[in-house]
């Protein structure tokens, strides 16, 4: 009775993705679990190299195997045939984990270009494109971004801000009152993607509107304040993507690829 009276906050509509939706997003969901399993072999490896003083050693060069077979603890002796196999074992899990991620990288890379091929293809690969025009905008925020977010309706950039969980969350108790940081309750994948493409932004478009904002902020500023900073232009930022990929407003100031 109370929604028939034009009452619209009594209840929240969820809308929940459809099965094709949720179909999208593993590809970039299972390469960000590869992405950490591979961290930690390339710690591992480096944890069993600094028992023995070694600590220039880098798993993911190319080079990996003719270096680890050159290396020599700090005292000058070869290592020992049981942990110089354990580091092999390790380099051969690390390669299958690289592969695997090349592979998903490729196969993220042939969809797109099939899908854009057609005429009507999904609009997050339409969106992933428009995306990948703006510099500091890379393959990975394009997919995660559009496909966790954008694939979505959203009524204003509150709303926005709130399903990605970069809204604040105030406590006031009788006189008291301050603010304790973001509510941080929205898609936590998103967010993440978010904050890195906003240090990006600053590196790749120094001259937008909205790094020139971040500037007159922060100056000189280092450490904390930085970092919460950061935070409140990947919310600027959010929206004026959100902005770019609905109605083809670019970011002022913002250089695209050409």
């Amino acid at each position: 009775m109370a929604h028939r009276r034009g009452e619209s906050r009594v209840w929240s509509v969820v809308q929940p993705p459809t099965p094709e939706d949720e179909d999208r997003k593993r590809p970039h969901r299972e390469r960000q679990n590869l992405l950490k399993e591979r961290g930690r072999h390339v710690n591992r490896i480096k944890g069993l190299c600094s028992q023995q003083g070694i600590l220039d050693y880098e798993p993911m060069r190319a080079d990996r195997h003719q270096r680890l077979a050159e290396l020599e603890t700090r005292d000058g002796r070869q290592l020992q045939p049981l942990l110089l196999a354990e580091i092999r074992r390790e380099l051969a899990r690390l390669e299958f984990l690289l592969a695997q991620i090349a592979e998903l990288e490729t196969a993220r890379e042939t969809a797109i270009k099939a899908e854009s091929s057609e005429d009507t293809g999904p609009v997050q690969t339409q969106r992933v494109q428009s995306l990948r025009h703006l510099v500091a905008i890379g393959p990975e925020t394009s997919t995660v971004l559009a496909n966790e977010v954008f694939y979505r309706r959203f009524t204003s950039r509150r709303h926005l801000a709130a399903y990605v969980g970069l809204t604040p969350s105030p406590h006031m108790s009788g006189g008291l009152s301050r603010e304790q940081g973001i509510s941080k309750a929205g898609n936590p994948r998103a967010r993440t993607a978010l904050v890195e493409a906003a240090w990006l932004w600053l590196r790749y478009q120094p001259k937008s509107a909205l790094s020139k904002w971040f500037a007159q902020r922060v100056g000189e500023q280092r450490g904390r304040i930085r970092r919460i900073m950061v935070v409140a232009l990947a919310r600027k930022l959010l929206v004026a993507l959100w902005r770019y990929v609905e109605t083809g407003l670019v970011p002022t100031g913002a250089t695209l690829r050409t």
